[in-house]
């Protein structure tokens, strides 16, 4: 289908409406599909992070617990 100018193309004998907003959702949802597992992955791996710096933190204070206790003991 070939058209004489970029209007022509663009109103596609009445049917652009329907044409160019069928476009623009399939490339909107190409893109989500795109870009939301990138965020996901970024999310987790921040909360894994931070889980990992709690759990370091907990443990450190274990261990000053118990060489506290231990140094009291002696």
């Amino acid at each position: 289908m070939y058209f004489e100018n970029i209007t022509a193309l663009i109103n596609m004998d009445g049917h652009g409406s329907y044409v160019w907003s069928a476009y623009g959702i399939t490339a909107t949802v190409l893109v989500l599909l795109i870009v939301n597992p990138i965020l996901r992955k970024r999310r987790f791996i921040a909360q894994q992070r931070r889980q990992l710096r709690r759990e370091e933190g907990r443990e450190q204070a274990q261990a000053a617990a118990a060489a506290s206790t231990l140094s009291e003991v002696n």
